[in-house]
């Protein structure tokens, strides 16, 4: 099948074809010619310096991926870079820099850093609830390490409302925030054992 890319008219010297691993793709040269550094400028220019093989019908060969090929010819006709579902923007990348198109290198990597963000940005927030008594309260804040910080402390009063000496109790909610990885078990540092050990004995 040939895949018309171009964005239309042209006259019949304007045409080219290309073989891009197999499937053959109809454009101009305006279209390949948008990037003036580009492989495709050069290819379609025929410049003595870049060797190039065509095949039974006159199409330039080119052994790469035409999956990706669709996306690039659209990017150079209307200056957007789409993406099917089933392709992703590091194959994508990897494409633009054999064909050498500077601008779409550049909105592949941006693209790969916004989605790079995104995924360290996937944190998991956990809390505990700690119970300790009045004198306590000091020396647990103190073990308050390793990321784990205080997000409330509510007085729930003492036991015994008869006795003067009684302490107040106090419920501390802590909280950390832990990057979302594959399933795995991570064994708790020798604070989050102290921490373990001294609250949550309601």
């Amino acid at each position: 099948a040939v895949f018309n890319m171009a964005a239309g008219g042209g006259s019949k010297d304007e045409w080219v074809k290309l073989n891009i691993g197999g499937m053959v793709f109809a454009t101009t040269k305006t279209t390949l010619c948008k990037d003036k550094n580009s492989f495709l400028h050069r290819l379609c220019q025929d410049d003595p310096d870049l060797p190039s093989l065509k095949d039974e019908n006159g199409a330039y060969l080119v052994d790469r991926d035409p999956r990706y090929f669709s996306p690039i010819l659209n990017y150079l006709r209307h200056g957007k870079l789409i993406l099917e579902p089933n392709l992703t923007i590091e194959g994508l990348l990897e494409e633009a820099e054999f064909y050498n198109i500077s601008q779409l290198i550049k909105i592949a990597k941006e693209r790969m850093g916004r989605y790079s963000g995104l995924m360290e940005g996937q944190h998991k927030q956990v809390y505990r609830v700690l119970h300790c008594q009045e004198g306590e309260l000091t020396q647990m804040l103190a073990t308050l390490s390793d990321g784990w910080k205080m997000t409330q402390l509510v007085n729930i009063g003492s036991q015994y409302s008869y006795s003067s000496d009684d302490q107040s109790e106090f419920l501390v909610v802590v909280s950390k925030e832990f990057e979302e990885t594959p399933r795995s078990e991570t064994k708790p540092t020798d604070k989050e054992k102290v921490l373990t050990e001294h609250g949550l004995r309601m």
